[in-house]
């Protein structure tokens, strides 16, 4: 059969260790023998990072802008043990923190299900969507070791030269400090994407933080969210009929363990970062949730919410087949390609997603599956990732 067409390219961001692996076994098995792909490729990997001075991450997000779709990667957060591994010249920022702050939209995360693995949560009976800030907090903090005795200060500098300064701590011996910070536009950004996708998907939206401690910063985050609900989306949702809610985060944690799911949960950046893999493993596996970041500019990119799975690469250049589960990958994949079919009006590219989606969850509910799900549900045995995908490619 011919190859299904493509109108416009999206963007290919490649990764690091294992996971850079099976994206390369997943675009051979999966995608090319279907379709004529046309991607602008940027090597997220941190060896290219570092060699460019990152300059790589943030030429793909303004690629994802230009083109308007963009697939992901998992891509390492270099740290010193990173940097002394790979020799590298400096600790770049994180790769995804650089995207999410040019595209300045909202990371929405949902956990891919299928009925062989349930969750570890019994009262859970509907997905919980995660819809995480996209910029600023500890992502974008600045930080400073303290060497000893003195005091630290947070210091604002008007455009007209008039100070306004706070002591942050006096320091009697050595310690650290960190400075973080937010944008009005952006948190307003950010609760705005959550009322449309809530609004898209029929869902019931919360909020959480802890304006009981951070009286100012989760404040100004409480106080936003408030008004952009009543201000612009009240109305639109008493008459689709879904309901605003705001607790604390510690209260939300307690709901959510005691729920039956079916809501979007709208997390502060790091909240939604450690809630979204909370979800996701609760719910069988890291490596099963969708992650999508929504531009209000248009743009989306499509990602592997997990980690590069590092012992499982230093498993694989010692020459071993390991068993890792390529579905959020896989799933990352037919996320973008159904967006660029969507965008570009081109039907067939939709069907082949769906397609590829339904053949990955069909393998599974046939007791075909990696290590990581068949512990879950209770199997002896379990494919390798390779035999997984040419299972999913026979079925496809």
């Amino acid at each position: 059969m011919p190859l299904i067409t493509m109108k416009t390219p999206l963007v290919e961001i490649d990764g690091d260790e294992m996971t850079r692996v099976l994206w390369a076994l997943v675009k051979e098995k999966l995608i090319l023998p279907h379709v004529d792909l046309k991607t602008e490729y940027y090597d997220l990997g941190i060896m290219n990072r570092d060699a460019t001075d990152d300059n790589v991450s943030a030429e793909s997000a303004r690629a994802i802008l230009r083109l308007g779709v963009g697939v992901k990667c998992a891509t390492i957060t270099s740290n010193t043990a990173r940097k002394e591994e790979y020799g590298l010249k400096a600790l770049h920022p994180s790769p995804n923190a650089t995207i999410r702050a040019i595209l300045d939209g909202t990371v929405f995360r949902k956990p891919i299900a299928v009925s062989r693995i349930r969750a570890s949560v019994s009262t859970w009976k509907k997905p919980i969507v995660i819809g995480r800030h996209a910029y600023g907090d500890v992502y974008k903090a600045a930080e400073m070791e303290i060497e000893g005795p003195g005091r630290v200060e947070l210091v604002y500098t008007r455009v007209d030269g008039v100070e306004n300064r706070i002591t942050v701590a006096d320091f009697e011996g050595p310690g650290v400090v960190q400075g973080m910070h937010n944008f009005d536009g952006s948190i307003r950004s950010f609760a705005r994407s959550c009322f449309l996708y809530a609004l898209e998907e029929k869902l019931p939206v919360w909020f959480a933080a802890k304006d009981t401690i951070s009286k100012t910063y989760d404040g100004r985050f409480k106080r936003i969210f408030a008004e952009v609900y009543e201000n612009e989306f009240k109305a639109k949702c008493g008459e689709a009929g879904i309901s605003y809610f705001y607790t604390l985060i510690d209260d939300a944690v307690a709901r959510v363990i005691k729920g039956e799911g079916g809501f979007l949960w709208a997390c502060k950046n790091y909240d939604g970062d450690v809630m979204s893999d909370m979800i996701a493993s609760a719910s069988g596996s890291l490596a099963m949730m969708t992650s999508v970041l929504v531009s209000p500019l248009g743009a989306f990119e499509y990602e592997a919410a997990h980690g590069t799975v590092q012992q499982h690469y230093y498993r694989w250049q010692k020459g071993e087949k390991t068993s890792t589960n390529p579905v959020a990958l896989i799933f990352a994949w037919t996320g973008a390609l159904a967006k660029r079919a969507e965008l570009d009006g081109t039907e067939a590219l939709a069907k082949f997603a769906r397609r590829l989606e339904k053949a990955t969850l069909d393998t599974i509910e046939a007791g075909k599956m990696t290590g990581d799900l068949a512990k879950l549900a209770g199997q002896p045995t379990a494919l390798d990732s390779w035999e997984f995908v040419d299972t999913i490619a026979g079925r496809l």
